[in-house]
């Protein structure tokens, strides 16, 4: 939208719309001053919930004068509008960012900074509340339309959010090999059979990666959902303290790796008790089950669309915290997790039906994902039976806490 100078040009000429913003820049040294981080996020929320646009800052409104923002603070301006993404806009939006150079009234080249802002699948909820775009203005959304948007867009979530596309991705970024084992005997690189997978979708007139193509078989998929890791630190003591951290992990790559790394870091940190009951029987602090079929669930079930966002993986001397990012989803509560079952990335869950285990987990299982709705209660029963406690859910803002009790502590 709006992609080259002169096109993007031409839309300022002819002024604001539902879909073009157009903001001044205001800096004082190398800082951003105004707009205010709450007018921006009132901004790009107004046309998430609308039909998406393109916000330009360093744009006169009235005048439609190209005024620029010097480079000093070309930076500081950037940093403002991702951080009003991410902090001051729930949920976080997921814009693009560029920086362009265009003509001012001289001729003379002034950077600005092109924010294009997707037709979203949430309602966005800003400073000023829930705001929507009407032609050139943003107003408040009167209360029957924000619940008509709201049922609407939570059909439209029916496709879930491992379905969208990555816009930083391209072909480029998928690996064939991996996702060979998926296609049908004798296609190779065909485009046309990964789009019909999801592994690839359309947007804009482009083809990118979705979120479980980019995770599951991107070259490099830290590289375009940095925060789709898993944290892992182990603690001396009892509580998370830099002072007494022992060994930490980050488990990047693809899901099945970050897998594999997370549960090896597990079962190689715990301890290992011994008794002589005449023969030599050595007990371990968690069940290797257990740990696999937690952290796969992380996996599967964490929001990939909070931006900002990893799955924590704490191992204490007395249990494992387990930090998975997101809401339950749809109706399920903590107290409904053992009995009933809910998919939040049903795309990623079919992949990981159908792959194969590696790493020590091959002892036990098969494929990474197998009987659906069994993880729960399997992590439950195995704990008590090896530590005597039950392990804990609980939420904790928008993040589910796992708690599994060491065995002997």
């Amino acid at each position: 939208m709006l992609d080259s100078p002169s096109e993007l040009l031409d839309r300022i000429r002819l002024g604001e719309d539902s879909s073009l913003e157009l903001q001044e820049a205001r800096v004082r040294g190398s800082r951003l001053v105004a707009p205010s981080p709450d007018d921006l996020a009132d901004e790009l929320a107004a046309m998430a919930n609308a039909a998406g646009g393109v916000l330009v800052l360093g744009v006169h409104d009235k005048s439609r004068d190209i005024t620029g923002i010097p480079l000093e603070a070309l930076d500081h301006a950037e940093q403002v509008v991702r951080e009003v993404c991410f902090d001051s806009i729930r949920p976080t939006l997921s814009c693009t960012i560029l920086r362009l150079a265009l003509p001012d009234a001289l001729g003379r080249p002034q950077p600005i900074l092109r924010v294009e802002v997707p037709r979203s699948v949430f309602v966005h909820k800003s400073p000023g509340g829930y705001l929507h775009r009407i032609g050139s203005s943003r107003r408040e959304m009167p209360t029957e339309y924000l619940a008509r948007l709201l049922q609407l867009r939570s059909q439209a979530r029916l496709v879930s959010f491992d379905e969208f596309p990555v816009g930083t991705t391209g072909w480029d970024d998928l690996d064939w090999g991996a996702l060979a084992p998926f296609l049908p005997p004798g296609v190779g690189e065909d485009r046309t059979t990964a789009r019909k997978l999801n592994v690839a979708a359309e947007r804009d007139g482009q083809d990118h990666l979705t979120v479980a193509g980019t995770l599951l078989f991107g070259e490099r998929p830290q590289a375009h959902l940095p925060n789709a890791v898993i944290d892992a630190v182990q603690y001396r003591g009892t509580r998370p303290d830099g002072n007494y951290q022992g060994d930490a992990l980050l488990c990047d790559g693809r899901l099945d790796r970050q897998i594999d790394e997370a549960v090896a870091f597990v079962l190689r940190r715990q301890k290992v008790r011994a008794e002589k009951r005449p023969d030599r029987v050595e007990t371990p602090e968690y069940d290797a089950r257990v740990v696999f079929e937690a952290v796969t669930n992380a996996v599967v079930h964490r929001d990939y669309s909070i931006a900002g966002s990893k799955i924590r993986l704490f191992l204490f001397d007395d249990r494992l915290d387990l930090h998975i990012p997101g809401a339950l989803p749809n109706s399920v509560t903590v107290d409904t997790l053992a009995t009933r079952q809910a998919t939040r990335n049903e795309l990623i869950v079919r992949f990981l039906s159908r792959m194969p285990v590696r790493g020590q987990a091959q002892q036990f299982r098969r494929l990474y994902m197998e009987a659906r709705g069994e993880g729960v209660p399997l992590i439950l029963d195995r704990s008590r039976r090896l530590s005597g406690k039950e392990p804990t859910y609980q939420m904790q803002g928008e993040e589910l806490l796992l708690t599994v009790f060491a065995a002997g502590a």
